[in-house]
């Protein structure tokens, strides 16, 4: 028998594909976090593809392979601040947001719904306001904040038709008005102001919304 059959063949390695994709999910969300600081710091306009690149310690060629370009970085940041983290899962099918859908009792909705919306404004609302102060020049960001508003006002409306299947509404409030109002008092612009103008807590704002909402919604 000849050496050519005898000799061991080399064994193929199966190529492990889930430590590169960590490696890429960790590359990004350095990016991100960095950006996330230098927006803060700079605002929308100072922090350049450049200056992200820099401070994250990567070729402004990888930001721009991952993110595309600074508006990608702005949104992908909010998503995340909105969901808390980078998966890709509607919000509203999230298990907070769930949790208050399939509750039974009314003011117990409210109540779960106000401290949820208060985690994420409190994550979100900052880097909302970025945007909107980029959406003056980015024609892309603004599209992106009108269909923020959009959606927001849907899954708004989704909560209150949850809560009017357990019971009453305010007499004369339809679930068309009553999600308009709850748009309006969970907008990040609102919480914004009460944060900085009048220095509120997440606490304080939850406690504030459920008592509010309480009020204008049920009888």
């Amino acid at each position: 028998m000849s050496s050519a059959i005898l000799k061991d063949k080399p064994i193929k390695r199966k190529y492990d594909s889930s430590r590169r994709q960590a490696q890429a999910r960790s590359t990004k969300m350095q990016i991100a976090e960095v950006a996330r600081n230098l927006f803060f710091e700079r605002g929308y306009e100072g922090a350049t593809i450049e200056a992200i690149a820099e401070d994250a310690g990567v070729a402004k060629e990888t930001v721009y392979s991952i993110f595309r370009n600074k508006q990608s970085i702005l949104a992908f940041l909010l998503d995340v601040s909105v969901g808390g983290d980078d998966l890709p899962l509607p919000i509203i099918q999230r298990p907070g947001p769930q949790a208050i859908l399939q509750d039974t009792d009314q003011r117990r909705q409210i109540s779960k719904f106000a401290q949820e919306a208060g985690e994420i404004l409190s994550r979100a609302a900052a880097l909302f306001a970025i945007m909107s102060s980029a959406a003056d020049t980015e024609p892309e960001i603004s599209n992106r904040i009108q269909e923020l508003h959009k959606l927001r006002l849907e899954n708004m409306t989704s909560v209150v038709h949850h809560i009017a299947g357990n019971g009453p509404l305010q007499a004369g409030l339809d679930e068309k008005r009553a999600g308009e109002t709850v748009w309006a008092l969970t907008s990040p612009e609102l919480f914004n102001l009460l944060k900085t103008e009048l220095g509120w807590s997440r606490e304080k704002y939850a406690e504030w919304l459920a008592d509010i909402l309480i009020r204008v919604l049920l009888p």
